[in-house]
């Protein structure tokens, strides 16, 4: 069992970049397609992915200076904020962790052949989004069986949520054939945001508010470009965190070229992904029936390209440096938040309809939901990584444990039976 977890944690820490080949490679050649066309699907989509990583790395590295101007006011808290790959490396130690990917893969294609979801999860990278929860529950209640089945049942559930947003996800943002199977975005982001897109629907006045980015580029013309206002919003961020000129300019450039870099880079992966899901529909309709479709579940970073998401990234950070002091008895200073709110945009965006005044509405009442019960729930994300080879010492949270809907709802079970036990 060592010996298989091992080369588990070995094969997944490679990367998305590595994973996705291998894995589009052989579900290529399960559906049908010749070996060298499945080979070059799988190529396409790991350097797409590998392109992809680098400009979301260069929209975060061009804004870590306005980060460092707010890390100033961290001071003074006494728990650390981990980012998800420290938290990601902690839940695969956990004793069950090498059963969890291939029960889920099986059940998964099981469900699809019985047509019971629609759902094809091959974003084996971002398991981590239950093998979090089910390690928390390892650590909280003392039982591998239960961590187990904890993790086993996020990502059933997850399924079925991203066959649910599949219909605007790929219509939305042009990724025909796919749909976002990350647990945090699909089963608590979207349905947040959706919610309060309803509730806003019956507000007069702002039910009437429509600053999307489109109509704005049409009407502003060159001005209303992606590249242009990359330079504007980037320039923007880096005066109210009192730049110098030169890193006015070059954080102008940086998110600039993020906008323009990154759907190139998903249009990459569209390109592999594109003939794969051809292939698997003609599969399931030849062996299931003509009405049986499929999606294959991926990472959110596919909805990065988005010019307003973009936007909300950057003027979300010092949005969240003002809410960090509106959490009553804040302890941590969420520096790796900062560099993960990107990943919050694109849900709150497609539930918005790319209304950017409705995605800052919603990003801002996500992200203190966010904050307060990372801050909550700090014990329990200390006791989790006290079960680990991942232990930092000290009292520490992560914001999985204010995005993700198996985090919130073990943590909640757990203080209840602790109340009534």
């Amino acid at each position: 069992m060592e010996i298989l977890l091992k080369f588990f944690q070995g094969f997944v820490g490679l990367g998305a970049s590595v994973l996705l080949p291998v894995v589009i490679a052989i579900l290529g050649i399960f559906f049908g397609m010749k070996i060298g066309r499945a080979i070059k699907a799988g190529l396409l989509v790991g350097i797409g992915f590998q392109g992809l990583v680098l400009a979301v790395n260069l929209l975060i590295t061009s804004v870590t200076p306005a980060m460092e101007y707010y890390e100033k006011l961290g001071s003074g808290y006494d728990t650390l904020e981990v980012g998800f790959a420290a938290l990601g490396a902690a839940s695969w130690t956990t004793p069950f962790a090498v059963l969890v990917i291939p029960s889920i893969i099986l059940v998964n294609i099981i469900l699809v052949r019985l047509k019971i979801t629609k759902v094809l999860n091959v974003d084996i990278w971002n398991f981590m989004h239950f093998l979090v929860p089910g390690a928390l529950a390892y650590a909280l209640f003392g039982s591998a069986v239960i961590g187990f089945l904890v993790a086993f049942a996020c990502g059933i559930i997850v399924l079925f949520f991203g066959q649910w947003i599949a219909k605007p996800w790929e219509e939305f943002f042009g990724l025909e054939g796919t749909t976002c199977t990350c647990l945090s975005f699909v089963a608590w982001a979207y349905p947040i945001s959706y919610g309060l897109n309803k509730i806003i629907d019956k507000i007069p006045g702002l039910n009437k508010i429509d600053l999307n980015m489109d109509k704005v580029g049409q009407k502003l013309g060159v001005f209303g470009d992606p590249a242009i206002i990359g330079v504007v919003v980037g320039a923007f961020l880096a005066v109210i965190t009192k730049q110098s000129p030169g890193e006015i300019l070059t954080m102008a450039m940086g998110v600039a070229a993020a906008m323009v870099l990154i759907p190139r880079m998903v249009s990459i992966m569209m390109e592999g992904l594109s003939p794969l899901g051809q292939s698997a529909n003609e599969y399931m309709h030849k062996k299931i029936g003509e009405d049986a479709d499929i999606y294959i579940g991926m990472d959110i970073a596919l909805g990065l390209g988005d010019p307003t998401c973009i936007t909300c990234t950057a003027v979300m950070i010092p949005v969240t440096i003002l809410l960090v002091f509106l959490v009553p008895d804040m302890r941590f200073f969420p520096l790796g938040l900062l560099a993960e709110i990107c990943y919050l945009a694109p849900m709150v965006v497609l539930s918005s309809k790319g209304n950017l005044f409705r995605s800052l509405l919603a990003m801002t009442i996500l992200m203190y939901i966010t904050l307060f019960l990372a801050n909550m729930f700090i014990p329990e994300a200390t006791s989790m990584m006290s079960v680990t080879n991942v232990d930092f010492g000290k009292s520490v949270t992560a914001s999985h444990f204010g995005w993700n809907p198996g985090n919130v709802v073990v943590s909640i079970i757990h203080r209840i039976m602790a109340i009534f036990g």
